[in-house]
């Protein structure tokens, strides 16, 4: 992996170097078919690249990941691949001021979802390739210059085999000589390129706009999936979306869609949600549902089609120099997406998900110890991989949400327009966007960048009160708080609601915005106010922040959470009192009796699902070991009353049974869900289809109630790629040495396993209730995970560290190891030291979580 890296100096001075004109890239694509070779399956790869030199008779090098190289010419010169090509890159010297570069290749099919993935499909027999980029594996497919700053057009060819069909990013087709052949694309980055190849289920539909002058756009649309898959595909719902959101962005941006076609692909073992991969987003075929889900799902679909259709323009169109500034697109996106969903779909609650669900992952990762500011400091690949994170997207996007609130939403997308119109199909960094923003607003934006975007962490709001002998307030005052290892005080542009209990339901009554600044800010307005029972900082989520109640407000919390009728002020108080208990100023079993007392009332079914995952993580992480069992009893217990009371065949009902089955521990539980899937217990409306019997198969399997025949008769009703993949996770869940031997080879000693069954296997591993069987495995960890990063791909390295560190043996011996670990590898790659720093990180945090649960027991 370290030979393959790529450091932004390096990247600066070919940057400075070269200016590249254009790729011809030609891929024959007919050996993914057909019986498997000795070695690695290989395709042919042929580049030609069209570039000028700064410096005639300077040396530089292309990037190029590949089994073998057989001839590499430039300007007609050939070049001794033995000489040239280490493995990952080409050295080229002597260089021209115009220059022709041609390479021919057997490149390597994938995997692990990096570069040209190859998928079969066990139902049919089927093969699917697509390919995965981000952030720098477009030099597994063809050779080039692998940094978003050097764009140039790229025109794909391909042969493929007879039945198939061949997309790229531009407008192509099958021709006279068999060759699929593409249009040029506009002048775009390397990582942003894409092929997908294989017969897939393939719709189509268009999209029309006539702007004011009367010009008209024609996009044509297309949507696809695997043949497999065609039965559930809703592709309808899939184009809605999609001409809701381009309806959007073209009445708000002002720049037409520079990309002609739009074509979405839901493509197999696809380890991110969606790449923006201008005229051809590549999705998870997760999204395409199997069986009965929420609206949730629906929803959490919706947002990433319009978070990647907001890339078209940040990030496609204009793109970040380095990944330094990778949030000038993501934070974007992540914005834009829940902004566009809440204005132009039906998904008018888009707000609420967000406060409740990305801002948690935002919180988590700004207090882990590898923080850092929004405009990171990323050094080379490895760090990028790793700064796809809760920083760069939802701190970022929660930050973009202030800043509408701070110049106001015109001046926000005026500015959005200006950065468009000056850097169309060019990169950019953090200065060229602040000084549109700086032009529309009139605001000083160095002053708010320097608070927001160049500096770590997440502060706390409090409320402090004073009453006077009538009940009124005297004084309201909001302190702002700090953690010692990032002290940094910000202005924040929050409002304050007050709240009171009328008639059985907590409504506002009051209400003021203010601009905390400092340590603290008194909010006048407020003063003469009635008592509230009641007081929320950050109402209506304008700032990003941590909230804290005065002990009034928890008190009526406790008893009266679920009576607040605003669905977004109910999310709020949610995440605020999940991060007390993270933060260990709650006791888990206190947040366990808050959810058992109002998760049943709770409306929106998003932050339902955020609410179970939460009370799970709760009584496994964060309480007391010697309350776990009956934390686990409570909530099992409370899954089923609510599953008994939802309405039949309501998404709530859904979602308590699948938190039942989740939370199952007695013999008694366990005898329904055998029963529900016998078919000899039935829950009036409960529809137990295919994804379901899996959800209520995994408890069976991980407590040792049903063998592996009952899950091999499982697949044997699911024999598809889906079933597959929950097959292999039963399995590995299994409570036996034997079990947890083979999936530990399997992932740890092995390559064998897929992306997608790696993780799968990862999941079974990892079972809370199996703490003692798993760990013997932590030393081992420990001894094996250098090696695993320095042999595998960074995507599976990142998979195997995360997800084997032992954080299920939650006890001061793991703490100690792991510091031992990391005092043993200071010299260890800065990645991999990352990761291990992260999940010490979660389990101190555990620790403390557990003593604080304990110091409420011994009360």
């Amino acid at each position: 992996m370290p030979g393959e890296n790529l450091s932004r100096d390096e990247a600066r001075e070919r940057a400075e170097l070269l200016s590249v004109e254009g790729y011809d890239v030609s891929l024959d694509l007919r050996s993914a078919v057909g019986d498997a070779p000795d070695g690695p399956r290989t395709f042919r790869s042929l580049t030609t690249i069209r570039f000028r030199s700064a410096r005639p008779g300077a040396s530089t090098f292309a990037d190029l990941i590949a089994p073998s190289v057989t001839s590499v010419t430039l300007n007609g010169r050939a070049l001794d691949p033995a000489e040239v090509f280490d493995g990952s890159r080409i050295a080229l010297d002597g260089l021209a001021e115009d220059n022709v570069l041609v390479v021919d290749a057997q490149c390597a099919y994938s995997r692990t979802g990096e570069g040209m993935h190859r998928f079969v499909d066990p139902e049919d027999g089927e093969v699917y390739l697509y390919t995965q980029y981000e952030p720098a594996d477009s030099r597994r497919v063809f050779a080039g210059f692998e940094q978003p700053d050097l764009k140039a057009r790229f025109v794909f060819e391909a042969q493929a085999p007879e039945g198939w069909t061949v997309w790229s990013n531009g407008a192509g087709g099958q021709e006279a000589d068999g060759v699929w052949r593409f249009a040029p694309t506009e002048p775009i980055s390397t990582y942003i390129t894409c092929v997908v190849a294989g017969p897939y289920h393939y719709v189509t539909d268009s999209y029309t706009r006539t702007f004011d002058d009367g010009h008209k756009l024609e996009i044509p649309l297309g949507a696809m999936c695997r043949k497999g898959l065609a039965r559930h595909f809703d592709a309808d719902d899939v184009f809605l979306v999609t001409k809701q959101g381009l309806d959007f962005f073209h009445e708000n941006f002002d720049f037409p869609y520079p990309f002609g076609k739009y074509d979405q692909a839901f493509v197999p073992e696809y380890n991110l949600g969606a790449m923006e991969n201008p005229g051809l987003v590549t999705f998870r075929e997760e999204y395409i549902y199997r069986g009965k889900v929420t609206q949730a799902a629906y929803e959490r679909r919706a947002n990433v089609i319009l978070h990647e259709m907001a890339h078209m323009w940040f990030g496609d169109l204009v793109t970040m120099v380095w990944w330094d500034d990778l949030w000038l697109k993501e934070s974007f996106a992540d914005f834009m997406g829940s902004f566009s969903q809440a204005e132009a779909t039906r998904f008018t609650n888009s707000w609420v998900t967000f406060a409740n669900n990305r801002k948690a992952w935002a919180y988590r990762a700004d207090q882990l110890p590898s923080t850092h500011p929004i405009t990171a400091d990323i050094r080379d690949l490895e760090d990028a991989k790793l700064n796809f994170d809760g920083i760069t997207y939802a701190k970022g996007a929660s930050v973009l949400k202030q800043l509408v609130a701070y110049v106001g939403r015109d001046a926000f997308l005026e500015g959005a327009r200006r950065y468009f119109k000056r850097h169309a199909f060019g990169n950019t960094r953090l200065g060229d966007l602040l000084s549109v923003l700086e032009e529309v607003s009139g605001r000083d934006m160095a002053t708010w960048s320097q608070s927001w975007l160049q500096t770590a962490g997440v502060n706390s709001l409090t409320p402090v009160a004073t009453y006077d002998a009538g009940d009124r307030l005297t004084e309201l005052a909001v302190v702002q708080e700090a953690a010692e290892t990032h002290p940094e005080l910000r202005p924040h542009r929050v409002a304050v609601g007050l709240y009171r209990n009328e008639a059985g339901a907590l409504v506002r009554y009051a209400r003021a915005e203010v601009d905390v600044e400092g340590p603290r800010t008194v909010v006048t307005e407020l003063a003469g106010a009635e008592r509230p029972d009641l007081i929320l900082v950050n109402d209506d989520d304008l700032t990003y922040c941590k909230i804290r109640f005065d002990e009034g407000s928890l008190a009526t919390l406790r008893a009266h959470l679920g009576d607040i009728g605003d669905p977004l002020a109910r999310a709020l108080c949610w995440s605020a009192l999940w991060n007390l208990t993270r933060d260990a100023l709650m006791p888990a079993r206190d947040f366990v009796a808050l959810v058992l007392a109002h998760a049943g009332r709770e409306s929106d079914i998003g932050v339902l699902q955020m609410l179970h995952s939460w009370a799970q993580s709760a009584v496994v992480h964060y309480a007391a070991p010697g309350w776990r069992e009956e934390g686990g009893r409570l909530l099992a217990e409370g899954a089923l009353h609510e599953l008994r009371l939802a309405e039949p065949g309501s998404q709530h009902q859904l979602t308590w049974a699948r938190f039942f089955a989740a939370t199952a521990t007695t013999g008694a539980d366990f005898q329904l869900l055998e029963g529900l899937l016998a078919g000899s217990a039935k829950i009036d409306g409960l529809d137990v289809d295919q994804e379901l019997r899996w959800a209520l198969l995994e408890p069976l399997a991980a407590h040792g109630i049903v063998d592996e025949s009952a899950i091999d008769a499982e697949l044997a009703r699911d024999d598809t790629a889906s079933g597959k993949r929950h097959q292999v996770r039963c399995l590995a869940a299994r409570p036996s040495q034997a079990v947890k031997a083979q999936a530990w080879a399997q992932v740890v000693e092995s390559d064998a396993l897929s992306n997608a069954l790696a993780e799968a296997t990862i999941s079974g591993f990892n079972q809370p209730s199996q703490r003692a069987l798993t760990a013997p495995y932590a030393p081992k960890y420990f001894e094996v995970i250098e090696r695993v990063w320095a042999e595998r791909s960074i995507q599976i390295g990142m998979d195997i560290v995360k997800g084997l560190f032992p954080g299920l043996q939650d006890d001061e011996a793991t703490l100690a190891a792991t510091d031992e670990w990391l005092t043993a590898h200071e010299d260890a790659a800065p990645a991999l030291r990352r990761l291990v720093l992260e999940a010490r990180d979660d389990l101190a945090r555990t620790l403390r979580g557990q003593a604080c649960d304990a110091a409420a027991a011994a009360v």
